[in-house]
């Protein structure tokens, strides 16, 4: 449910798409902003091809509200974004909504960001070719996914196997998540987006 402004994303194919929003508000009008969202979404379920949203803030009292909401194809998204529906909706939070972030995302490209607050009037740097992503993920996972197994061995060796995956996948996403896929994708920045990285 992005800003107006925010240019609709050129992909034709036929999978899902997306839309992260950061959208700020004073603290004090939690409550209204809490209304104006489940209003949205209240609206937006009623469009074909909607396939969810949610919100989180970083704190209790920030201004700060991160948005995600999804559609299954980048026509039906575009059918949202052009609704009158939407129009209004948006028009009704005017002096209530600061619209600070929104980004389209068909796939992994997510991981591949360098950090950033962009206005909603720029344009996101294009994502990598996929082949280089599939690169990155490969040389973070194969390593990690090595020692993992040879630590893990004296002790899950005699465990069935889907008991010896279940264990291994559980202990593996939040690292790769959280630790080890940031950190290659930022080593190989320069390389994934052609661009040299920022002093």
């Amino acid at each position: 449910m992005p800003n107006p402004a925010a240019t609709v994303p050129q992909n034709t194919g036929p999978h899902p798409v997306t839309v992260a929003i950061t959208r700020r508000v004073r603290p004090e009008d939690e409550l209204l902003m809490q209304a104006w969202v489940h209003a949205g979404t209240s609206l937006a379920e009623r469009f074909p091809g909607f396939l969810g949203t949610g919100w989180v803030r970083p704190a209790a009292d920030s201004a700060d509200w991160h948005m995600l909401y999804r559609f299954d194809s980048p026509q039906s998204l575009e059918s949202w974004e052009r609704s009158t529906e939407r129009t209004r909706w948006l028009r009704s939070a005017q002096d209530l909504v600061e619209h600070t972030r929104v980004e389209h995302r068909t796939g992994i490209e997510g991981w591949f960001d360098e950090p950033a607050e962009r206005s909603v009037s720029e344009v996101p740097p294009p994502a990598p070719p996929r082949w280089k992503q599939a690169v990155v993920i490969w040389v973070a996972f194969f390593p990690t996914n090595l020692l993992f197994t040879w630590l893990l061995a004296p002790l899950l060796g005699h465990w069935p196997l889907a008991l010896r995956v279940l264990v291994s996948t559980l202990l593996l996403t939040p690292l790769m998540t959280y630790l080890v896929l940031p950190r290659v994708t930022a080593l190989l920045q320069p390389w994934l987006t052609g661009r040299r990285r920022r002093p």
